[in-house]
């Protein structure tokens, strides 16, 4: 039935969210990430 258990799990993740969690959970990382890089980049900056 499934090949391997990628499949399975991405089969699984479908099943139980929509596809309106998964935008909300993309953008939220991308924030997240934004968020985190940019406090890097501030905290070497001022350290120079």
């Amino acid at each position: 039935m499934f090949e391997t258990l990628d499949d399975r799990m991405k089969h699984d993740e479908q099943e139980t969210t929509t596809s309106k969690e998964r935008m909300l959970k993309w953008i939220l990382v991308g924030i997240v990430s934004i968020v985190l890089f940019g406090g890097l980049y501030m905290g070497v900056r001022l350290l120079e």
